[in-house]
């Protein structure tokens, strides 16, 4: 079914590469009490651990459809959590450097982008499940690429408006050009406009895991595009380097530069300044 058969020692890599991953993000999570990146990047790097095991075993027994539908739905909606992360993470962002500047609220960008995020995840998940009972049925899997595909397009979009929020909101910022007035002593103070270099360092490391899963959403449309029998879907090094290499990198972008040390700690030491600041 893939048109050709999954390297084993590429899949065991990706095995080993996303569970260190996932086992650094939950226990990260558990230790900056951050009980949200659990069920976004913790449980992308589970996916991505189901769909390369599928692929393991497809390694081994190419002509099984089992494990070939396991990794179609694993490998399709695992990055989905993933971008959920990265939504939720600006708003915390744009709580520390003044929510003024942005256009949306932060508490907005968690409730718009991720019910949209889950919403893909949604559509994905259906056309994963349709494709892989077409392939079990030895029937036509063009209706659930097709909804796949719309998944993917529609998390296209929610990235761009995303990156074009984030843009807005950081010129927005760079300018002192606030939108609104809002009462946020210690964080954004009269005249005072800067970024500390924690959130600027997760800023850029957002940007990037963001221009990864976006390179890999554009491969997984142009795969999808061209059908099953495409050049692209069958070339497993497009595959390998384009959507396993691109969340690889993601993920582990979020391991190092993970909200707990570079937002979370960074809002404890402008609370403490701020009550040093209050005493005098």
């Amino acid at each position: 079914p893939y048109h050709y058969v999954p390297t084993e020692w590429i899949c065991v890599l990706f095995v080993v590469l996303y569970s260190i991953s996932t086992v650094l993000h939950l226990g990260q999570a558990l230790k900056y009490k951050l009980w949200w990146m659990i069920p976004t990047a913790t449980f992308a790097g589970i996916l991505e651990i189901l769909g390369w095991s599928a692929r393991l075993w497809s390694s081994r027994n190419p002509k099984l459809l089992t494990p070939y539908e396991m990794q179609i739905v694993g490998t399709i909606i695992a990055p989905t959590p993933l971008v959920a992360a990265n939504f939720i993470i600006l708003g915390r962002v744009i709580t520390r450097v003044g929510p003024q500047y942005s256009r949306l609220t932060p508490r907005m960008y968690t409730i718009l982008f991720c019910c949209f995020d889950i919403i893909c995840l949604v559509i994905q998940a259906v056309g994963g499940a349709s494709a892989a009972h077409s392939a079990n049925t030895k029937t036509s899997a063009s209706k659930g690429a097709n909804i796949m595909l719309g998944g993917i397009v529609a998390q296209l979009f929610a990235i761009l408006v995303y990156v074009a929020l984030a843009v807005e909101t950081l010129l927005h910022l760079r300018y002192n050009a606030p939108f609104r007035y809002v009462e946020q002593p210690g964080i954004v103070e009269k005249g005072q406009r800067t970024v500390s270099k924690n959130l600027r360092l997760m800023l850029y490391a957002m940007a990037f895991c963001t221009l990864c899963i976006f390179i890999r959403s554009v491969y997984r449309t142009v795969e999808l595009a061209n059908g099953w029998n495409g050049p692209v879907i069958s070339t497993e090094r497009y595959f390998d380097w384009l959507d396993g290499g691109m969340v690889t990198l993601a993920i582990y972008t979020l391991n190092f530069f993970h909200p707990g040390i570079f937002v979370k700690q960074d809002d404890h030491s402008a609370h403490s300044s701020q009550q040093t600041i209050n005493q005098f």
